[in-house]
């Protein structure tokens, strides 16, 4: 588990890269390396709701939200 602490809000397209500054070894399994965004092959979830049915990486958060994300994987 990884605590941030915010001023304000921020999206969560910023919160990966606060993320990846803390952990860098975490950059490859959140960031796309072509586009520098961050992946879209994860869920991820804001105080238990997919961002999907929010403002997808524009989600704003702030000091005591709780973002998770969880990798896909896929099996054949």
């Amino acid at each position: 588990m990884l605590e941030l602490k915010l001023e304000g809000s921020s999206p969560i397209g910023d919160i990966v890269k606060m993320i990846v500054a803390e952990l860098p070894k975490l950059e490859p399994a959140l960031v796309d390396p072509e586009s520098e965004r961050p992946r879209t092959n994860m869920l991820v979830l804001v105080n238990g709701k997919e961002i999907s049915v929010l403002d997808r990486f524009e989600t704003m958060i702030k000091n005591g939200d709780e973002l998770v994300f969880v990798p896909i994987v896929h099996g054949g």
